[in-house]
């Protein structure tokens, strides 16, 4: 069974940056794993995402700020954020999923705080 376990975020001022890691235990060969948030009364968000061939996507507001990386073994999945607003203000979900998404896995979520 796959578990997703985040660490790392906090708080910082504007301009700074933070790095998140989501430790996947159980088989995570050939998934995809993103990275979504949720602010303050907004819907959850895709941030960014890396399929097992190590193709990126990235929401628009993110772009040129943040990167997604996974470890060569798959087993972990990392967001590193440069340059914070405090837009980015919100909790910070890992993700993991078939490339059909048709099975899906949700870390428990950890906060991120940007202030101005």
């Amino acid at each position: 069974q796959v578990q997703l376990v985040e660490s790392g975020g906090g708080s910082v001022q504007a301009g700074g940056s933070l790095r998140l890691s989501c430790k996947a235990s159980g088989m995570t060969f050939g998934l995809t794993m993103a990275w979504y948030r949720q602010g303050p009364g907004k819907q959850r968000e895709l941030v960014a995402e890396m399929t097992s061939d190590g193709v990126r996507t990235y929401a628009d507001s993110v772009k040129g700020r943040f990167t997604i990386s996974r470890d060569a073994a798959s087993t972990s999945a990392y967001l590193e954020m440069n340059s914070l607003e405090p837009e980015d203000t919100a909790v910070y979900y890992c993700f993991a999923c078939t490339s059909a998404r048709t099975w899906t896995l949700w870390g428990q979520g950890t906060q991120v705080t940007v202030s101005s």
